[in-house]
């Protein structure tokens, strides 16, 4: 790993962390020549998963995208980080779970709005809002109702 400050590949671990029920490995790190402090991550490499998007286009499975997603929808709201990673964490493991090498973006979208229901109602109503291209305020009504009546 190199060193971010003055590009050296020599560096010793400081300290070494498991994350995520041991699917991520967190390390700080010091460089040996100029003594910069610097994390890296650790994760196992997966195979591709392949998206299909609703226009039929596909692109490669990106975790990034969805915790983009889960990030927004849970902006300005008072859910640690750790809960939004857990969430993260949780729907790319299911998909992952699957076994197969494709999987259509609504599925996803399904389960990303699955794991906001139980963590928080705004975030919730946030990303269905984008997610199911609300038009206008019955939309918003409508999925309010159903929440109420799930509950």
């Amino acid at each position: 790993m190199k060193c971010p400050e003055c590009k050296k590949s020599e560096s010793k671990v400081m300290e070494s962390r498991e994350l995520y029920d041991g699917e991520l490995i967190r390390r700080r790190r010091e460089c040996l020549k100029c003594q910069t402090r610097f994390t890296t991550y650790e994760r196992i490499e997966q195979p591709v998963i392949m998206v299909i998007k609703r226009d039929g286009k596909r692109e490669q499975f990106s975790r990034s995208k969805i915790a983009n997603g889960v990030y927004r929808a849970c902006e300005k709201r008072e859910i640690p980080e750790l809960e939004i990673e857990e969430v993260v964490g949780s729907i790319e493991k299911k998909i992952r779970a699957r076994g197969e090498n494709e999987i259509l973006s609504m599925e996803i979208g399904e389960q990303v709005l699955k794991e906001l229901s139980s963590l928080d109602d705004v975030s919730y109503i946030r990303f269905a809002s984008v997610y199911q291209s609300f038009t206008d305020i019955n939309s918003f009504h409508e999925i309010i109702k159903k929440m109420k009546k799930e509950r």
